[in-house]
C-alpha cells in the first residue's frame, strides 16, 4: 500500500497546487468509507479520485489527473465511476472558485452550487480564494 500511496502522492503533486503527502493519502485509504478509483497506464496511475461515504452522503476528497493526460475524459470517467460505486444519495465537493476547468468538469457531470466558503483556499501569493460547495444527486 505504501508504494501505491507514493505513486498517488506523486500524481497529486503533478496535478495540484496543494499536494498531499504519501502518508496523508495512506491514512485516507485506511479510513472507513473511503473509496479509491484510478485510471492506470503501464507506467502507473494517470488519474485518481478519493471519495468518502457515510450516512447516505458522499464527498469527493480529491480528484487528480496528470496534466499530460487532461482533456481526454478521465476526470469525468472518475467522477462517474465514483458515483456508480458509492452507496449514497448525494455527492458533495468543494472547489476553488478560480479553478475554471474543474468547475466546468463538475457542472458538466451534473453538480450544482449549493454554497460558498469565503477565503477557504490559501494561496502562496495573493489573497485566499473562496470554495464553491457543489452537490450532485445520485438518485439511489
Amino acid at each position: 500500500m505504501a508504494a501505491d500511496a507514493q505513486a498517488l502522492a506523486d500524481l497529486h503533486a503533478a496535478a495540484s497546487d496543494a499536494p498531499w503527502s504519501a502518508a496523508e493519502i495512506a491514512d485516507l485509504l485506511a479510513a472507513p468509507g473511503v473509496q479509491l478509483s484510478t485510471i492506470d497506464t503501464p507506467s502507473g496511475p494517470v488519474g485518481f479520485i478519493l471519495c468518502r461515504a457515510a450516512a447516505g452522503e458522499a464527498e469527493i476528497l480529491t480528484l487528480a489527473v496528470h496534466p499530460g493526460h487532461r482533456r481526454r475524459g478521465y476526470g469525468r470517467a472518475l467522477v462517474e465511476a465514483a458515483a456508480a460505486a458509492l452507496d449514497a444519495e448525494a455527492m458533495f465537493l468543494e472547489v476553488a472558485s478560480d479553478n475554471t476547468a474543474a468547475i466546468a468538469l463538475y457542472r458538466h457531470a451534473g453538480f450544482i452550487e449549493v454554497g460558498k466558503r469565503r477565503a477557504y483556499y490559501a494561496r502562496a501569493s495573493g489573497p485566499a480564494v473562496d470554495a464553491l460547495v457543489l452537490r450532485r444527486d445520485l438518485n439511489r
